[in-house]
């Protein structure tokens, strides 16, 4: 249980800081081409879809890496 918690920890600190970062270039793009700063409401959905994507991935990649992390210091060492 202690690695699925950890890994949606760390799974979604990385996904929110992509999905903002997104949404930020858009609204910067945004602002470039049409000279407003306006938030359109696609942007905002845009950018949860983006945390969804790559919460799902990280997740998926962080539980992967932290089970392996606790295999492999459980697993006795084949050199003694």
């Amino acid at each position: 249980m202690k690695p699925n918690i950890k890994a949606c920890g760390q799974a979604m600190v990385t996904a929110l800081v992509n999905a903002v970062l997104a949404v930020t270039l858009m609204l910067l793009v945004e602002f470039a081409i049409s000279g407003s700063f306006q938030i359109p409401e696609t942007y905002l959905w845009a950018g949860l879809l983006i945390w969804v994507v790559i919460f799902a991935g990280q997740f998926w990649r962080q539980r992967h890496l932290c089970r392996s992390g606790d295999t492999h210091r459980e697993s006795p060492d084949p050199s003694r």
